[in-house]
């Protein structure tokens, strides 16, 4: 049986129409060379009839060298009435000068007659004339069957014969598509396998997640025949979004061997799912299955001894096959192993009844006393162990710093802040602005030290959470900020606690800023180690 499963990402296409996304042309060219580096097969990039940037995105493309990727422009079947050769939209296609057309068309008779006002034979007629005028232009053609699934199901014959059209002019690849996101995985699995008895075209999928099906209903497609998937890497479109591919890869190429990704790059799904994340300014959902950073995170006493165990207990597949990492959160159901644990971690000879222990012991409750909570905070209890064990170092000095906050009359930035720190004797005075003072503080304090630690500059912030602790002491509550950093690989968190948020979000930045500087260092270390 053939288990190759080609997969194309419509993220610049379909997912550039999601809610808050806006891409620039700078944007999709990075896109396009981190999925193209990924092993994807193809990359649908844009419909260059809709907008200029599309054509701009198509025409500085031509220049990049793709490695594993074929590049595909999407468009409409010819308006009724008009002549192929003299439809705008057809010829704006040619134009991307593109390997690969995406060419959708209606499969729902009520679209025809209802939608697009055509007949239900000149309908065929448009799918039919157009595969074949880029057919004979040497083009790779795929045939995106529009509202398939509820065609196929008001009217199945019609449904049919607009594949049958698709074939008569040469279509690649005919891929059924959910547009409306309402069937379910029973549907989808039957109607392929039906669809898939009756054409020797390679049949693909392209579901959006209405119902929250998206990934389900691919996956059955393909366990029923398909062998070509479509969707967004991280899940972003129209509405509740498209399908979730690196789900889709994670499930059908790690735990059913089918074939969607050069071997090595099933261990880069959830990095290329958080560069995709960064590169759209989106926040990756923290529970998202195979690259949330809550998908391998462990908080139950029980559950940790049982993976501590024997992994498999808990988890469905090793987090390393997909690029995860296993956590064990720190809470008060953990329990004292799980904090022996995170020291071990740090230093694997002490031992439980060293009395560095009771001290970590002591100061952590002292600190949970204080308002600390260190769960998902892990970063900040790292550093706590490591100043208990006498394995930190303070990589600057804070010598001051200013916050001013304005109502600004062109909407922009409403804060700056003024930093000097001072590292290894040296000063350095900074001043940036930011959408909030936090904003402006973290980018003052990151362009201060880029000086002497210039890694930082893949630093950037990603989430940031308040929660007052006690909230009936009304303006003199404390507050607990959490602040989650990335490189663009690693993710982290870190806390900090105080009645003013201004100093217990500093506090949380600093931790976020060492624990990067520290982890660097320990890197760097380690070959000259031996480790």
């Amino acid at each position: 049986m053939n288990k190759k499963v080609a997969i194309l990402d419509s993220s610049l296409r379909d997912g550039a129409q999601a809610e808050g996304i806006s891409f620039s042309v700078e944007d999709k060219l990075k896109l396009l060379e981190l999925l193209d580096g990924h092993g994807i097969d193809y990359i649908e990039a844009g419909n260059p009839g809709s907008n200029p940037k599309d054509l701009e995105f198509f025409a500085r493309a031509r220049a990049v060298r793709l490695k594993h990727a074929r590049l595909a422009a999407f468009g409409s079947t010819r308006r009724r009435d008009v002549e192929v050769e003299r439809d705008g939209n057809v010829q704006s296609l040619l134009l991307a000068d593109t390997p690969v057309i995406v060419v959708f068309g209606k499969s729902w008779d009520f679209h025809v007659t209802d939608i697009i006002r055509a007949s239900l034979d000149e309908n065929l007629a448009m799918i039919r004339e157009t595969l074949a005028f880029f057919k004979a232009r040497g083009k790779e053609v795929i045939f995106d069957a529009e509202h398939f699934f509820d065609g196929y199901k008001n009217n199945p014959d019609y449904a049919l014969k607009t594949l049958h059209a698709a074939v008569d002019g040469g279509a690649d690849t005919l891929v059924l598509c959910d547009t409306n996101g309402g069937a379910f995985p029973s549907e989808v699995g039957k109607i392929v396998h039906r669809v898939a008895e009756l054409f020797n075209v390679p049949l693909g999928i392209h579901a959006h997640n209405d119902c929250g099906m998206a990934v389900a209903n691919s996956v059955a497609a393909v366990e029923n025949g398909a062998r070509h998937a479509q969707g967004t890497y991280i899940g972003f479109g129209e509405r509740c979004g498209n399908a979730n591919l690196s789900t889709i890869i994670a499930n059908l190429g790690v735990k059913r061997d089918y074939q969607c990704l050069p071997p090595e790059q099933y261990r880069n799904i959830a990095h290329v799912a958080r560069h995709v994340a960064a590169i759209s300014n989106v926040a990756l959902s923290e529970r998202e299955p195979f690259v949330g950073n809550s998908a391998f995170a462990h908080k139950g006493g029980m559950h940790i001894d049982g993976v501590n165990k024997a992994s498999h207990s808990f988890e469905h597949i090793d987090p390393e096959r997909v690029g995860g990492q296993r956590r064990f959160l720190m809470s008060e159901v953990s329990g004292r192993r799980m904090i022996l644990d995170k020291i071990w971690e740090v230093d694997p000879s002490i031992t439980k009844d060293d009395p560095v222990t009771d001290r970590i012991m002591k100061r952590l409750k002292e600190m949970e006393h204080e308002g600390y909570q260190f769960e998902g905070a892990e970063s900040s209890f790292e550093l706590i162990v490591r100043k208990q064990l006498g394995k930190y170092r303070s990589f600057f000095d804070l010598m001051h710093f200013r916050i001013i906050g304005e109502q600004p009359a062109n909407g922009e930035y409403g804060s700056s802040a003024i930093i000097k720190v001072r590292v290894d004797g040296e000063d350095e005075i900074t001043a940036a602005e930011g959408d909030g003072p936090v904003h402006a503080l973290d980018r003052a304090l990151r362009k201060a030290l880029e000086t002497f630690y210039p890694e930082l500059a893949n630093v950037h912030l990603t989430d940031y959470k308040v929660r007052v602790i006690n909230g009936m002491d009304a303006t003199a509550a404390k507050v607990r900020v959490l602040l989650q950093s990335t490189d663009g690989d690693a993710i982290w968190t870190t806390v900090g606690v105080s009645t003013d948020i201004i100093e217990a979000s500093w506090l949380a930045l600093v931790d976020s800023i060492e624990y990067k500087l520290l982890s660097l260092e320990e890197a760097r270390r380690k070959p000259a180690d031996g480790g």
